[in-house]
């Protein structure tokens, strides 16, 4: 059977609008009723991160997660639940002051702050065989991933199998970069995570979206899409289209399919609209963005690869941008490498520097800083 996702027009921030395009577009997918039942509890996931002002792009929008738990909240949905696990302070802490924390009230919603966690074996696990997730996510019945459109200096895009990751468990996080250093290594465990936890649904705030230095530093781009899916390799691809990134070049969704959590080649992919079934190239046509600013080199061969990782140098690597560092010190806590790839070696009075010896170019500093002073070196070679 093909995987069907739900392309939805919308150029506001209306909760009203939205929540009207969200219930077309899952009663497009077969119903509420296909994705949970009523006595179940359900986890909104949103991507949250970190505290930022909510037109800078950096979280799932609160219209968005307002509109999705009214639709559950009038379905008859008695445990609606929030949460994120993010990088920088808790559930509570980022929601407060965006309007998300009242957003979701309205409804009844109970925000929950991920502050437990417990071992979860994994035994059907290709890649990763465990993971440390936050309780939260363990007691829900159904979690509903509601993601955002934006790009990611490790992974090219942050869409609905990449915001799973926010399921781990606090510092289990930032130690799973160190486990899983490379663009590959971390897909495959994104995978795996998705696989384990099994969302039910996956809603894609793509409104406005990131590009660039994403997913905290880059530019808000107006996309005016909703994306709804219960595949989210599917989906994921389908956004990769839309902002001309060839799918093979992302590696959650490249290894998404072949570790089988879902499909990216269009010939399994039923792409509807309000206007009925719409072909991958005319929704492109129709709704893509060519110029949107994306990674979409191509993979070094590995020889490249192997010669970077000997000599060390070429690669791509965070660098701090003095003229916007203020020092706070984030980019040092949220390193994972054990003895700090990047320190006040100069002293708190100058900006931290990198000693890429250790770096396992993560980019946890860049994704953390709230100045938007770190950005990515690209190699030289491609």
């Amino acid at each position: 059977m093909k995987s069907k996702v739900v392309l939805m027009t919308c150029d506001t921030y209306d909760e009203t609008l939205i929540y009207e395009k969200l219930q077309k577009g899952i009663e497009m997918l077969g119903g509420l009723s296909q994705f949970a039942a009523l006595t179940e509890s359900i986890l909104l996931k949103p991507n949250l991160v970190r505290k930022a002002e909510v037109d800078q792009a950096v979280m799932t929008h609160p219209a968005v997660m307002g509109a999705a738990a009214r639709i559950f909240s009038e379905a008859g949905f008695k445990d609606i639940r929030c949460g994120d696990s993010c990088g920088i302070g808790t559930t509570k802490r980022v929601m407060a002051g965006s309007g998300m924390d009242t957003a979701l009230e309205k409804y009844g919603v109970s925000i929950r702050d991920f502050d437990r966690g417990t071992k979860v074996d994994f035994k059907d696990g290709i890649r990763a065989e465990h993971f440390i997730l936050s309780d939260e996510v363990i007691e829900a019945d159904a979690l509903i991933n509601v993601c955002k459109m934006k790009t990611h200096a490790l992974e090219r895009i942050t869409g609905a199998v990449k915001n799973l990751y926010g399921c781990v468990y606090g510092i289990n996080k930032a130690k799973g970069h160190t486990v899983y250093p490379s663009a590959d290594s971390f897909a495959r465990m994104l995978v795996d995570l998705n696989r384990c936890v099994r969302p039910r649904l996956h809603i894609m705030d793509g409104i406005v979206a990131m590009e660039g230095n994403g997913p905290t530093s880059g530019d808000p781009v107006p996309m005016k899409l909703l994306l709804i899916s219960a595949d989210p390799v599917a989906l994921d691809s389908v956004y990769s289209r839309l902002i001309y990134l060839d799918p093979m070049m992302v590696p959650t969704v490249y290894h998404g399919e072949k570790m089988g959590l879902g499909v990216w080649q269009e010939e399994y992919i039923t792409l509807l609209t309000e206007e009925g079934v719409m072909s991958m190239s005319e929704a492109v046509a129709r709704f893509g963005k060519k110029d949107f600013n994306v990674d979409r080199r191509k993979v070094k061969s590995d020889g490249w690869v192997r010669m970077e990782r000997a000599l060390k140098i070429f690669q791509k690597k965070p660098y701090i941008r003095k003229e916007r560092c203020v020092r706070c010190g984030i980019c040092v806590e949220s390193c994972p490498v054990e003895g700090k790839a990047v320190s006040f070696k100069n002293g708190a009075s100058e900006p931290p520097v990198y000693d890429y010896r250790r770096c396992i170019r993560c980019f946890c500093c860049q994704e953390m800083c709230p100045h938007k002073a770190i950005d990515v070196k690209r190699s030289l070679f491609f």
